[in-house]
């Protein structure tokens, strides 16, 4: 069975969520404590952690930001509705997905499914000798073996997701791509109604790899549509 790690202090909805996942393949383990959980996930024995923002003591987004200073395990995060913010840092932070509270515990399941689908095809395309042929377009050069990505001769530190925004991104340069269709094959799922995820993961990866050396938007927003990786 796959193990999940939920950090929430919230007794009663991790012991709901074992009740749910485990007849679906699941086994869950719940930590109420951030710091306790974050040492729990760095022991590398939990396949995916669920992460609450709202935690006295460690809160969920310190607890995602030391975990990503070690670890690639992927993170879905619980956010309240309406906290834009901290979805949105969580997300830049390093975050995988995200999730709104109250949720139906299928669409978690859905989640953490195609959280763990992408996480496998990374760990595929690792070491498989395609350093030697990395995706290049003007100076930005990614490597997908060794997921490095360079800009000219400086390189750019990304997010598990960002670098499959990218991968996808240069694999199309020159052709719009909807938000549905990037969602769909980055995510993994379908983009739900005010969902802003590929909005927010997009805006960080531009800001990272900043305009051309012309100036020149590197990602254009294509209005009502979704965006454009320019030629």
């Amino acid at each position: 069975m796959l193990h999940v790690l939920v950090i929430d202090d919230d007794r009663e909805l991790t012991a709901l969520l074992a009740e749910f996942m485990e007849p679906e393949g699941f086994s869950v383990e719940g930590i109420q404590d951030g710091a306790k959980g974050l040492e729990k996930a760095l022991s590398g024995k939990a396949d995916l952690v669920v992460l609450d923002v709202m935690m006295p003591g460690m809160g969920g987004l310190e607890v995602l930001r030391r975990l990503r200073e070690k670890s690639l395990i992927p993170v879905i995060m619980l956010t309240a509705r309406g906290e834009e913010v901290d979805r949105i840092i969580g997300l830049e932070i390093g975050a995988d997905d995200y999730l709104g509270k109250p949720f139906n515990p299928r669409e978690l399941v859905a989640r953490i499914r195609a959280v763990l689908r992408r996480s496998d095809r990374e760990s595929e395309g690792a070491g498989t000798g395609e350093e030697s042929r990395p995706l290049e377009l003007g100076d930005v050069r990614l490597y997908p073996g060794s997921r490095r990505v360079l800009r000219g001769d400086e390189p750019v530190s990304l997010t598990m997701v960002e670098f499959d925004f990218l991968t996808l991104f240069l694999s199309h340069a020159g052709k719009t791509m909807e938000r549905e269709q990037l969602s769909e094959e980055v995510l993994g799922r379908p983009l739900g109604n005010y969902d802003r995820s590929v909005d927010v993961h997009v805006s960080s990866l531009r800001r990272k790899l900043g305009p051309r050396p012309d100036g020149v938007e590197r990602i254009r927003a294509i209005r009502g549509v979704g965006y454009l990786y320019t030629e």
